[in-house]
């Protein structure tokens, strides 16, 4: 077979590339005004270009499927998952056999065996497995993640590698993010270019916040639909053990959300409940995300994009301390609940450190047992009591950025 564009041996056949070439080798109505037709284009997408995919579920195996029969040959694929049965209904590049398999592997093979000159590498890894060096070497990264705290992380990432001289962002070091979510026929998608747009960061309030109910009100006195549906999920269902002894509740299994629907029905009518859907059953109950492209092909097709603003205090973006606003008698417990609680933080579980006398000094860390038990008294300490003073800084790291994030403490009478 002919080679189209003369590309070298990689079983390209005639034709194979016309209608990428038709995109990249002239200008449009659409297109870009700084874009540029050019036929070196096409070479740099087919031998140069590196694309980074991050999970490979539903969305996941789109993403690698459409990049890689655009032309996208060098692409390295991350996910920690294995493939279970639920997922073969809409992950498509996978089979029975496959089950119990890491899905990045099965998918990439799937991919290597059936596009011709593709190579797709697969990792069955964390994304935070991996130094800057690793993330360095691509050209574009594309999200399919169905977490907040890993999008974060990425887009921390991604940030930190950004070169600046003398203030000046040097646009060499920017590495694009797309990221996208789907929810039944619902989805969005944004680009991010770090440094100059909107990140992750600077909307984060637009993420639902997660919501935890509190036991003794789903247990006892039920009053919402939400309370009915977790008494179901998460008393009734360890005890009934409706699909064998210690099979896990499945999100994505249509049977498991079926039977939760029918419990929180039983449950609502005790207590005169209305509002059980099997759609809020599914946990598709917040309000949609008023950002960047909304895709909604619910009952006809609507979309429409919205431009997101750059936040010019973005604790990941913007390189400018955060100010913490509190009483010097102010104790160190609210501030950590600050940060936990803050709609545009959402940390998780936040380490403070501060410079004192000269000396880096840990105030609370959580996650390790030992140093945990040994601060853990600096929580009902007042910041006076703890020998902050006004415009000291606070380092604060947490699981959902790989940098650590500068506070201001800005003492109020």
């Amino acid at each position: 077979m002919s080679v189209d564009g003369g590309y070298g041996d990689t079983g390209d056949w005639e034709g194979r590339w016309s209608h990428v070439k038709t995109f990249l080798e002239r200008s449009g109505p659409f297109t870009h005004p700084d874009f540029e037709p050019s036929t070196e284009l096409l070479q740099f997408l087919l031998e140069t270009c590196k694309v980074l995919i991050i999970g490979a579920g539903g969305l996941g195996c789109e993403l690698l499927k459409d990049l890689a029969l655009t032309g996208f040959r060098q692409i390295d694929i991350i996910d920690m998952d294995t493939i279970d049965v639920s997922n073969l209904n809409r992950q498509f590049l996978f089979r029975s056999k496959d089950v119990g398999r890491p899905k990045a592997e099965v998918a990439a093979d799937f991919i290597n065996s059936r596009i011709p000159g593709c190579n797709v590498v697969p990792h069955f890894k964390k994304i935070q497995d991996f130094s800057d060096t690793f993330y360095r070497q691509f050209h574009i990264v594309v999200c399919g993640l169905d977490s907040i705290i890993a999008r974060r992380w990425i887009n921390g990432m991604l940030i930190s590698l950004l070169n600046f001289e003398e203030s000046t962002l040097d646009p060499s070091s920017i590495i694009p993010l797309i990221d996208g979510g789907t929810e039944g026929f619902k989805g969005n998608s944004r680009v991010i270019l770090p440094g100059m747009t909107a990140c992750i960061e600077c909307t984060l309030e637009l993420y639902p916040p997660q919501i935890n109910f509190p036991m003794c009100t789903i247990a006892s006195m039920p009053r919402l639909p939400e309370h009915c549906i977790e008494y179901a999920r998460i008393l009734q269902w360890p005890k009934e053990n409706p699909f064998g002894e210690g099979i896990a509740l499945d999100g994505d299994d249509p049977e498991h959300i079926q039977w939760v629907f029918q419990k929180s029905l039983e449950r609502a009518a005790q207590f005169n409940i209305t509002g059980i859907t099997y759609r809020l059953t599914q946990g598709d109950a917040y309000i949609p995300l008023n950002n960047y492209l909304v895709f909604n092909d619910v009952d006809g097709l609507y979309t429409y994009t919205f431009e997101a603003e750059r936040k010019e205090n973005c604790p990941a973006c913007s390189q400018v301390p955060q100010e913490l606003q509190f009483s010097p008698s102010a104790k160190l417990q609210e501030i950590i609940d600050y940060l936990t609680q803050s709609a545009s933080l959402q940390m998780k579980s936040p380490a403070i450190t501060a410079t004192l006398d000269g000396k880096n000094k840990t105030l609370y860390l959580q996650t390790v047992a030992s140093i945990e038990e040994r601060t853990r008294p600096n929580l009902s300490k007042t910041l006076k009591e703890l020998g902050l003073a006004n415009g000291q800084e606070l380092a604060v790291a947490d699981i959902t950025t790989p940098q650590t994030v500068l506070f201001k403490l800005q003492f109020t009478s």
